[in-house]
Parts: structure tokens; sequence; C-alpha cells
């Protein structure tokens, strides 16, 4: 609605919420969700993921998959944020997973793509390891070791630095 408001050039909440009804009502605009709204049921649903809840990203099995690092199907979206919670919206899972401030505020590995805030396949596979060590990764081979090795420090776990050393020396011997 704020996005709204300011693409109007409208001061008045009340002034937009009036003709946000109008618009929704006359099929202009369709209502997602409370205060979310598209000019189509075909909007970017990874674009919402990262504006219910702010800040986020999209990242976890939505990134890997998405760059062959995982092999299986995750209808839902994944994302990083500062709580734990799922929700359903226009038929969409939204898995929103808690991860330590420092980490979510940390752009290092997250880029910005039309709207949306997506971690690098690196940034995802760390995400992950953070959240369970013990996860099974298709395709490691994929990933630039460097830049994980430069990301890591940011999530300040000392176990994880032997997780993700044990994986690389894993990949290097396929």
């Amino acid at each position: 609605m704020k996005d709204i408001a300011l693409l109007w050039g409208e001061a008045s909440r009340t002034a937009t919420r009036v003709r946000l009804h109008y618009y929704v009502k006359e099929g202009e605009l369709f209502r997602i969700r409370k205060g979310f709204y598209a000019k189509s049921k075909d909007y970017n649903r990874l674009e919402l993921a990262t504006r219910i809840y702010t800040p986020a990203y999209v990242s976890f099995e939505t990134a890997l998959a998405r760059e062959g690092v995982i092999f299986q199907y995750y209808s839902q979206i994944s994302i990083a944020s500062y709580l734990t919670k799922e929700i359903i919206v226009d038929g969409q899972v939204y898995s929103f997973r808690k991860i330590k401030t420092s980490v979510l505020t940390n752009p290092i590995g997250v880029e910005n793509l039309n709207e949306t805030s997506l971690a690098i396949k690196e940034r995802a596979f760390l995400d992950t390891l953070y959240e369970n060590k013990d996860y099974q990764f298709d395709n490691l081979r994929s990933l630039n070791w460097e830049i994980v090795f430069e990301i890591l420090p940011i999530y300040g776990v000392r176990s994880m630095i032997k997780t993700v050393n044990q994986l690389y020396l894993q990949s290097a011997d396929h």
C-alpha cells in the first residue's frame, strides 16, 4: 500500500484505500493479501515473498533448486527472514525461516533482480547448512568454492567451517 500511495502521489491513506477498493472492484487490481496488490494474477511470487516480511531474501531449497544444487522439486518458496512462519497466499506456500540478524542483513551473496532479493547458490548453500548441517546436496560441483569461503565468515559458526571443508573435499574427489 505504501508503494501505491507513493506511486499515485497520495498523502492520505484513506484516499489511497478508497482508490484501491475501487480498482479491485473494477477488476483493474488484484488483492493478493491485506496491503498487497497486483495488476493481474500473474504476479511475481518471489517478489511477494521478499515483501511480506522484511528484511528477507529467497534462499534455501528455492534458490538451490533453481541453480541445480539440489534436484528435488519443492513447491513452497523458502525465504530467509527474521522469523519462522509458514503462510499460504493465493494457494502458494511461503516458508519463512529465521536466520540471525547479522547474517540476514549482510548483503554478500544476495542479488537484487526484478524487485526480488535472491541468494546466489553459494549463499543459499551456506544458509541451508546453517539451518541443517546434515543436509544432503545433489550437485556441489556447480558451487564456486572461493565464493563459499568468502561468505562463510558471516555466519560465525565454527562447526560450519568444519562441515564446509568436509563437503569441499568430498566434491573435489568426484
